[in-house]
């Protein structure tokens, strides 16, 4: 059901959305910082409904049909904002979109959490609360260029794409420790890509301006696979 999230590795590689000058200005950032914000607020809500509630989660089970439909919603929405520039650049549509998109995307998080203990859901979240800090930390000081990685990171979302259709043949808790390691692994080092895509500044690469929604869609999704894999590890570590 996540394998979805493997295809937004394919997606953030966008050639046209690369300037060669700083282009996002503190207000900018902070902006997208916000819209991120949110975005995580309603994610974690959702999580705790579904995590707290037994009979959000019994509904949610009962009602298969709607997490379905909220997954062609996040799908059609997440290729829709990355492929269509003059749409994630328009107000209010990029907005309606991207909102959408959050809800979705959140409900499919509650429905996911929902089949863990609480304890290893939070445990998660708060782990990758701690690797997501220390990462955009990094990202900001370093002087090591990420984003001129876009081509390896592409190359790497293919291979673990595939790597994740063979593993469905081949069920375990070793190969889904190894593919949730891996995953976990690279959207950290998508997480440093996107972050320094937004910085601009000394680096090579940097995101227009007007793409602070498709900059806030990145940072979500590599934040939302980081929590998603280290879930997985969490939860496939506590079976006998």
């Amino acid at each position: 059901m996540r394998m979805y999230l493997s295809f937004r590795a394919l997606l953030s590689y966008n050639p046209d959305q690369r300037c060669m000058v700083e282009c996002m200005t503190p207000k900018t950032r902070l902006r997208v910082y916000s819209i991120l914000m949110l975005q995580l607020l309603v994610t974690f809500g959702f999580i705790s409904i579904f995590v707290f509630n037994e009979n959000t989660k019994l509904w949610a089970r009962q009602n298969v049909w709607i997490t379905y439909v909220a997954l062609g919603v996040t799908v059609v929405t997440m290729l829709v904002i990355a492929c269509c520039g003059e749409v994630r650049r328009k107000a209010p549509m990029n907005f309606i979109l991207l909102g959408v998109f959050t809800l979705a995307e959140s409900f499919l998080m509650g429905v996911i959490s929902s089949f863990h203990q609480g304890e290893a859901v939070f445990m998660a979240v708060g782990i990758t609360a701690v690797v997501c800090l220390a990462l955009t930390l990094f990202a900001f000081q370093t002087k090591w260029d990420f984003t001129m990685m876009g081509g390896i990171l592409l190359v790497a979302a293919v291979v673990f794409l595939v790597f994740g259709l063979v593993a469905m043949f081949f069920p375990g808790k070793t190969m889904t420790l190894v593919y949730a390691s891996i995953g976990a692994v690279l959207f950290s080092v998508y997480l440093i890509y996107d972050t320094q895509m937004m910085i601009g500044g000394n680096h090579k690469y940097s995101i227009s301006p007007e793409e602070y929604i498709f900059a806030a869609l990145n940072i979500y999704m590599d934040i939302i696979n980081i929590f998603m894999y280290i879930l997985t590890i969490i939860g496939a570590s506590s079976r006998d």
